[in-house]
């Protein structure tokens, strides 16, 4: 009985084993298959390990590096860091690759100037006794957007979302491995390069912050604005991107909304996510001391420096052609030149528009209703710059233009005092924009309103609670006698403007000083 049951042990055994080396040997017959045949990298291999040069067919190099990287194979490390120096550039594509590339570059440089814009509005709608603080807070933003989008912001926002929920994934630092560089550094990745696409996007993510910082100008506590400003572009912006720009469910053609969400640049993705962040917290923060009366009476606070103010504006707008013109993400002519027209007429509408409308209804011509209406026309069209016709683009910067000084006018009414402007010309026009690409272009319409809605409301929510929390443990709002005195002298102990200057000259034998 024994011998038995060890007999079909072991017959039991050999079957499995023969099973398993089956199966086995037709897993690497079907990996050796898998591994194509590359003569030609292999030689170039063994030439950088020489220290020798290549003097073949850069093109068919490069196919084949590629067919090795589509069937998973690691290249050698040395030899893949020296392909996209030495060989790459000989590549018939090459000078293709360099002109998207160094148009997406340019591009990140003018969204980069948007922060110096950004700036310099805000110092000329707000009082001067306020002025450094608020560069203060634009030199914080810009800063410690990048660092934080380098640790973990890039990868969160892009994250591949494959067979995952499209709703959150977290990522690492940014950078590219080793043996990786065809991969990230060639067209192979896209029509730029990995770490173009990270300065780009990079740019783009303290953008929303600088939007907050506009709305609770003049009252904010400065630490408690720098731990709220972490929270939102180092987390908080990367997760809500993600969910259309990354992949995610919002841009799902067959998830809950039916349809993929639009948003070309970012009128809900970047713009209405900062413009409700800043509800949020204008809301919870309170107005500024004497802007409304016992009866509720609005009292315009002016703003120092209008002629700073319109120079920001038109720095907005030039880098808005980065902003918009590199989102097409290549050097295409036609692509580019179209959304550039699309995006300078929605700007020309928007001015037009708040021009007619304050003289009409405020009655004077006010220059910063103008200003705000040139914004409100380039949120506008932030979303379908590329998708719709040029007259749609001139309509849809007109109705902005008109929708921001009602807005504006509407949230004063409602005690929500906003200094510049910004929860108006970000929020809302950030919502109508992209509700403006369903009515002029081909999005479905609620997908637009659903999902501008999500990424709005989810802004406000989290807005609020951070908010909330850091009012209770450490408070956002500075005193009542720093808010007179003014938050230049109070909190960093200088002003923006000096009282006087000395002069000092030096002939000989004496010194000369001269009180201005």
């Amino acid at each position: 009985m024994k011998t038995k049951i060890l007999n079909n042990l072991w017959r039991f055994l050999s079957i499995m084993a023969v099973v398993a080396f089956t199966f086995g040997s037709t897993a690497f017959a079907e990996e050796a298959a898998a591994a194509p045949e590359t003569p030609l990298w292999d030689a170039y291999v063994k030439t950088v390990a020489e220290g020798g040069e290549f003097e073949g067919d850069a093109d068919a190099l490069f196919a084949e590096a590629q067919s090795l990287i589509e069937a998973e194979v690691d290249l050698d490390p040395a030899a893949d860091a020296a392909f996209v120096t030495d060989v790459y550039p000989s590549t018939s594509g090459y000078g293709t690759f360099l002109v998207n590339n160094l148009w997406l570059l340019i591009s990140a440089f003018l969204v980069f100037a948007m922060h110096l814009g950004f700036a310099t509005l805000e110092s000329g709608l707000t009082q001067s006794k306020n002025t450094v603080n608020i560069l203060f807070k634009n030199v914080f933003i810009i800063a410690m957007g990048l660092l934080t989008y380098y640790f973990f912001g890039f990868n969160t926002h892009y994250p591949g979302f494959e067979g995952e929920n499209g709703f959150f994934s977290w990522g690492g630092i940014s950078g590219v491995a080793e043996g990786a560089m065809i991969a990230n550094q060639t067209e192979v990745y896209a029509s730029y390069t990995w770490w173009t696409d990270f300065i780009f996007q990079a740019m783009f993510a303290a953008t929303a912050a600088t939007i907050v910082s506009g709305a609770v100008a003049e009252r904010v506590k400065l630490s408690s604005f720098m731990i709220f400003t972490v929270l939102l572009v180092g987390f908080l912006y990367p997760v809500v991107g993600s969910w259309h720009w990354g992949g995610g469910f919002l841009s799902d053609e067959g998830g809950f909304l039916g349809a993929g969400f639009y948003d070309f640049a970012g009128s809900t993705v970047v713009h209405a996510f900062g413009g409700f962040a800043a509800l949020a917290c204008v809301i919870i923060l309170g107005p500024r001391r004497g802007k409304y009366g016992k009866d509720g009476e609005v009292k315009p606070i002016l703003g120092s420096n209008m002629p700073l103010a319109t120079i920001g504006v038109f720095l907005l707008w030039l880098g808005w052609f980065g902003f918009n013109g590199g989102s097409v993400l290549s050097g295409d002519a036609n692509g580019v030149s179209y959304v550039f027209v699309t995006t300078a007429l929605a700007a020309a509408g928007g001015a037009v528009g708040a021009i007619i409308i304050s003289w009409l209804f405020l009655k004077k011509p006010d220059l910063s209703m103008a200003l705000n209406g040139i914004l409100a026309g380039l949120v506008g069209i932030t979303a379908g710059a590329d998708a719709m016709s040029i007259m749609s683009a001139i309509i849809v910067g007109l109705i902005a233009g008109v929708i921001v000084v009602f807005s504006i006018v509407a949230f004063d009414k409602f005690g929500i005092d906003d200094p510049v402007g910004a929860i108006s010309v970000h929020g809302v026009c950030g919502l109508w924009g992209t509700w403006a690409v369903a009515i002029f272009g081909s999005a479905n319409f609620m997908t637009q309103f659903v999902g501008s809605l999500i990424v709005s409301g989810a802004a406000f929510a989290f807005s609020a609670i951070v908010f909330t929390i850091l009012k209770g443990v450490m408070g956002v709002r500075v005193d009542e006698e720093t808010e007179v005195k003014g938050l230049d002298v109070e909190e960093h102990g200088a002003p923006a403007y000096a009282q006087s200057s000395t002069i000092t000259a030096a002939p000989e034998p004496a010194v000369a000083t001269v009180e201005a």
